[in-house]
């Protein structure tokens, strides 16, 4: 069903992806929007247990292409680094694809909002507050993973 990498070379192991995506702050989304235009957008999120987690608005566009089609694909990079002397960057990038889930258990929504704010928006108290004023307008996607190929290139 997914294609195998033709560089396998380059291939990251499952372990190196999945530290990578805890480490990694956003990557970009890309879905089945109006009308067959594809639909990309960049997200932050969290990775638990074999999974990823969003939050979003309750509506929207998104939320309208992915009660369409849930199926997506989810890119993550890294800042890349450069050796010693040379001008080209060396990254790692992950794709998955997968489908998007909506978390609809209030406290699981809480638990998974406090989550994804600890990891970008410490202190704990400002977490608490945004969830205590805004928490009942926030949507949490949940991606199950299907496929997911991690890969560093040397951009020369």
């Amino acid at each position: 069903m997914f294609r195998a990498m033709r560089r396998i070379k380059q291939a990251m192991p499952e372990q190196e992806c999945i530290e990578m995506l805890k480490r990694e702050p956003r990557g970009v989304m890309a879905i089945q929007g109006e009308d067959g235009y594809p639909y990309a957008f960049p997200l932050n999120y969290i990775y638990l247990d074999g999974k990823l987690y969003f939050h979003c608005a309750k509506t929207g566009h998104k939320l309208d292409a992915l009660a369409a089609d849930n199926r997506v694909s989810f890119c993550v990079m890294d800042q890349g680094y450069r050796k010693e002397g040379d001008w080209a960057l060396t990254i790692k990038s992950i794709v998955i694809f997968g489908r998007i889930h909506m978390i609809d258990d209030p406290d699981e929504t809480v638990r998974l909002v406090r989550q994804l704010g600890q990891k970008y928006f410490p202190p704990t108290e400002s977490v608490e507050e945004d969830i205590r004023r805004s928490g009942n307008r926030v949507q949490v996607l949940e991606l199950c993973i299907d496929h997911m190929t991690g890969k560093t290139v040397h951009e020369k």
